[in-house]
Protein backbone atom coordinates (compact mmCIF):
# COMPACT_ATOMS: atom_id res chain seq x y z
CA UNK A 1 0.00 0.00 0.00
CA UNK A 2 1.16 3.32 -1.03
CA UNK A 3 -0.45 6.76 0.15
CA UNK A 4 -0.04 9.48 -2.37
CA UNK A 5 -0.33 13.30 -0.86
CA UNK A 6 0.85 16.71 -1.95
CA UNK A 7 2.32 16.79 1.60
CA UNK A 8 5.63 14.97 2.38
CA UNK A 9 5.08 11.50 4.91
CA UNK A 10 5.68 12.05 8.57
CA UNK A 11 6.92 8.44 9.96
CA UNK A 12 7.45 8.39 13.88
CA UNK A 13 8.85 6.00 16.50
CA UNK A 14 7.23 4.41 19.45
CA UNK A 15 8.39 3.96 22.54
CA UNK A 16 10.38 7.10 23.68
CA UNK A 17 8.94 9.41 21.14
CA UNK A 18 4.85 8.92 20.44
CA UNK A 19 5.18 7.55 24.08
CA UNK A 20 7.02 7.65 27.29
CA UNK A 21 10.01 5.61 27.71
CA UNK A 22 9.40 5.86 31.22
CA UNK A 23 7.33 2.66 30.96
CA UNK A 24 9.98 0.62 29.49
CA UNK A 25 12.16 1.37 31.77
CA UNK A 26 10.42 0.48 34.55
CA UNK A 27 9.85 -2.94 32.83
CA UNK A 28 13.19 -4.10 32.31
CA UNK A 29 15.19 -2.01 34.34
CA UNK A 30 12.77 -2.28 37.75
CA UNK A 31 10.49 -4.61 37.22
CA UNK A 32 11.99 -7.76 35.59
CA UNK A 33 14.82 -7.47 37.50
CA UNK A 34 12.83 -8.80 40.84
CA UNK A 35 11.09 -10.86 38.88
CA UNK A 36 14.31 -13.10 37.42
CA UNK A 37 15.89 -13.38 40.90
CA UNK A 38 12.48 -14.39 42.66
CA UNK A 39 12.41 -17.37 39.92
CA UNK A 40 15.61 -17.89 39.85
CA UNK A 41 16.64 -17.47 43.70
CA UNK A 42 19.10 -14.72 43.28
CA UNK A 43 19.68 -11.78 45.45
CA UNK A 44 18.69 -8.24 43.31
CA UNK A 45 22.25 -6.96 42.80
CA UNK A 46 23.00 -10.95 40.89
CA UNK A 47 20.04 -10.30 38.57
CA UNK A 48 20.94 -6.99 37.97
CA UNK A 49 24.04 -8.06 37.12
CA UNK A 50 22.95 -11.04 35.23
CA UNK A 51 20.17 -9.02 32.94
CA UNK A 52 22.55 -6.68 32.14
CA UNK A 53 25.14 -9.28 30.62
CA UNK A 54 21.89 -10.41 28.87
CA UNK A 55 20.99 -6.70 27.62
CA UNK A 56 24.43 -5.47 26.41
CA UNK A 57 24.73 -8.88 24.46
CA UNK A 58 21.49 -8.56 22.51
CA UNK A 59 21.56 -4.69 22.39
CA UNK A 60 20.03 -3.19 18.95
CA UNK A 61 19.71 -6.59 17.40
CA UNK A 62 16.06 -7.98 16.66
CA UNK A 63 15.99 -10.32 19.98
CA UNK A 64 16.34 -6.83 21.60
CA UNK A 65 13.05 -6.00 20.88
CA UNK A 66 11.24 -9.94 20.92
CA UNK A 67 9.50 -10.88 23.84
CA UNK A 68 9.54 -14.32 22.61
CA UNK A 69 13.05 -14.39 23.09
CA UNK A 70 13.37 -12.72 26.21
CA UNK A 71 10.60 -14.97 28.24
CA UNK A 72 12.82 -18.17 26.79
CA UNK A 73 15.93 -16.38 27.80
CA UNK A 74 14.97 -15.35 30.99
CA UNK A 75 12.10 -17.90 32.01
CA UNK A 76 9.61 -15.06 32.78
CA UNK A 77 6.82 -14.19 30.48
CA UNK A 78 7.67 -10.78 29.57
CA UNK A 79 4.65 -10.23 27.99
CA UNK A 80 2.48 -10.71 29.92
CA UNK A 81 4.60 -8.93 32.64
CA UNK A 82 3.62 -5.74 30.21
CA UNK A 83 0.48 -6.23 30.25
CA UNK A 84 0.10 -6.37 34.07
CA UNK A 85 1.32 -3.55 34.01
CA UNK A 86 0.14 -1.62 30.98
CA UNK A 87 -1.68 1.03 33.01
CA UNK A 88 1.69 2.84 32.95
CA UNK A 89 2.04 3.48 29.67
CA UNK A 90 1.66 6.80 28.66
CA UNK A 91 1.72 9.16 25.69
CA UNK A 92 4.26 11.94 25.60
CA UNK A 93 3.08 15.45 25.77
CA UNK A 94 1.82 16.86 22.61
CA UNK A 95 1.06 13.44 20.79
CA UNK A 96 -2.64 13.65 20.07
CA UNK A 97 -2.70 17.64 19.14
CA UNK A 98 0.24 16.86 16.84
CA UNK A 99 -1.21 13.81 15.38
CA UNK A 100 -4.36 16.11 15.01
CA UNK A 101 -2.57 18.26 13.54
CA UNK A 102 -1.12 16.38 11.12
CA UNK A 103 -4.24 14.26 10.29
CA UNK A 104 -6.45 17.39 9.96
CA UNK A 105 -3.86 19.06 7.29
CA UNK A 106 -3.49 15.65 5.08
CA UNK A 107 -0.31 14.18 6.18
CA UNK A 108 0.41 10.90 5.22
CA UNK A 109 1.56 9.85 9.15
CA UNK A 110 3.03 6.22 9.75
CA UNK A 111 4.28 4.60 12.54
CA UNK A 112 7.72 2.66 12.51
CA UNK A 113 8.78 0.35 15.40
CA UNK A 114 11.02 -2.13 17.11
CA UNK A 115 8.68 -3.46 19.38
CA UNK A 116 7.76 -6.79 18.40
CA UNK A 117 4.03 -7.56 16.74
CA UNK A 118 2.76 -8.61 20.37
CA UNK A 119 4.02 -5.24 22.16
CA UNK A 120 2.97 -3.02 19.33
CA UNK A 121 -0.79 -4.45 19.40
CA UNK A 122 -1.04 -4.04 22.95
CA UNK A 123 0.17 -0.58 22.93
CA UNK A 124 -2.07 0.72 20.26
CA UNK A 125 -5.00 -1.04 22.46
CA UNK A 126 -4.28 0.47 24.99
CA UNK A 127 -3.44 4.17 23.75
CA UNK A 128 -6.18 4.22 21.35
CA UNK A 129 -3.27 5.75 18.54
CA UNK A 130 -4.15 2.68 15.72
CA UNK A 131 -6.41 5.08 13.78
CA UNK A 132 -4.22 8.01 13.44
CA UNK A 133 -2.07 5.57 10.91
CA UNK A 134 -1.80 4.72 7.44
CA UNK A 135 0.85 2.70 7.82
CA UNK A 136 2.19 0.49 11.06
CA UNK A 137 4.87 -1.40 10.81
CA UNK A 138 7.13 -3.26 13.28
CA UNK A 139 10.54 -4.64 12.55
CA UNK A 140 9.57 -8.21 13.60
CA UNK A 141 7.86 -8.37 10.37
CA UNK A 142 10.68 -6.83 8.00
CA UNK A 143 13.15 -9.32 9.45
CA UNK A 144 15.57 -6.68 10.48
CA UNK A 145 15.34 -3.49 13.31
CA UNK A 146 15.83 -0.06 11.98
CA UNK A 147 18.99 0.63 13.25
CA UNK A 148 19.72 -1.49 9.54
CA UNK A 149 19.40 0.58 6.42
CA UNK A 150 17.76 -3.06 5.40
CA UNK A 151 14.83 -2.31 7.46
CA UNK A 152 14.10 0.72 5.53
CA UNK A 153 14.84 -0.64 2.35
CA UNK A 154 11.62 -3.47 2.67
CA UNK A 155 9.85 -0.65 4.02
CA UNK A 156 9.89 1.08 1.09
CA UNK A 157 9.12 -2.05 -1.18
CA UNK A 158 6.28 -2.81 0.96
CA UNK A 159 4.55 0.95 0.85
CA UNK A 160 7.09 3.17 -1.43
CA UNK A 161 7.81 6.83 -0.36
CA UNK A 162 10.47 9.33 -1.03
CA UNK A 163 12.66 9.42 1.36
CA UNK A 164 13.58 13.44 -0.02
CA UNK A 165 9.46 13.88 1.18
CA UNK A 166 9.79 12.31 4.28
CA UNK A 167 10.19 13.24 8.09
CA UNK A 168 11.30 10.63 10.57
CA UNK A 169 11.19 11.14 14.30
CA UNK A 170 13.61 8.72 17.04
CA UNK A 171 14.92 8.98 20.13
CA UNK A 172 17.81 6.51 19.06
CA UNK A 173 20.89 7.75 17.24
CA UNK A 174 21.70 4.32 15.78
CA UNK A 175 17.98 4.05 14.17
CA UNK A 176 18.33 7.95 12.90
CA UNK A 177 21.43 6.85 11.39
CA UNK A 178 20.44 3.91 9.75
CA UNK A 179 17.67 6.12 8.09
CA UNK A 180 19.91 8.39 6.96
CA UNK A 181 21.94 5.94 5.44
CA UNK A 182 18.54 4.77 3.90
CA UNK A 183 18.18 8.67 2.26
CA UNK A 184 15.91 10.37 4.41
CA UNK A 185 17.59 13.75 5.11
CA UNK A 186 14.80 15.18 7.70
CA UNK A 187 15.77 13.15 10.88
CA UNK A 188 14.74 14.84 14.27
CA UNK A 189 15.42 13.34 17.84
CA UNK A 190 13.28 13.60 21.04
CA UNK A 191 14.61 15.67 23.99
CA UNK A 192 13.71 13.86 26.99
CA UNK A 193 12.45 10.29 26.03
CA UNK A 194 11.74 9.35 29.43
CA UNK A 195 9.82 11.55 32.01
CA UNK A 196 11.89 9.73 34.39
CA UNK A 197 15.41 11.14 33.30
CA UNK A 198 16.79 14.05 32.71
CA UNK A 199 16.50 16.19 29.03
CA UNK A 200 19.26 15.39 26.53
CA UNK A 201 21.76 18.24 26.24
CA UNK A 202 22.83 17.38 22.69
CA UNK A 203 22.54 15.47 19.87
CA UNK A 204 23.77 15.53 16.78
CA UNK A 205 20.37 15.50 15.13
CA UNK A 206 17.36 18.38 15.56
CA UNK A 207 16.00 17.72 18.79
CA UNK A 208 12.19 18.15 19.53
CA UNK A 209 11.42 19.18 23.78
CA UNK A 210 7.69 19.01 22.75
CA UNK A 211 6.43 16.88 20.08
CA UNK A 212 4.57 19.92 19.01
CA UNK A 213 7.46 21.57 18.22
CA UNK A 214 7.07 19.85 15.02
CA UNK A 215 4.09 21.30 13.94
CA UNK A 216 6.26 25.05 12.75
CA UNK A 217 8.70 23.06 10.83
CA UNK A 218 6.40 22.02 8.60
CA UNK A 219 4.33 25.29 8.70
CA UNK A 220 7.89 26.54 7.64
CA UNK A 221 8.38 24.19 4.49
CA UNK A 222 5.05 24.44 3.61
CA UNK A 223 5.35 28.33 3.61
CA UNK A 224 8.71 28.39 1.72
CA UNK A 225 7.17 25.44 -0.79
CA UNK A 226 10.05 23.09 0.17
CA UNK A 227 8.13 19.84 -0.80
CA UNK A 228 5.70 21.83 -3.33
Amino acid sequence: MSNYSDQPTIIFDMDGTLLDLAYDDFIWNELLPVRYAELHQCSLAESRDTLFQFYQEHNHTLNWYSSRFWTSKVGVDVLAMQIEHKHKVALRPGCIELLDYLKANGYPIWLATNADCAGLAFKLEQTGLTNYFDVMISSESVGHAKEFVEFWQHLAQQHPFDPARCYFIDDTEKVLNGAAKFGIQQLLTIQQPSSGKAARADSRYPMLHALTDLIPLLQHAEENKIYA
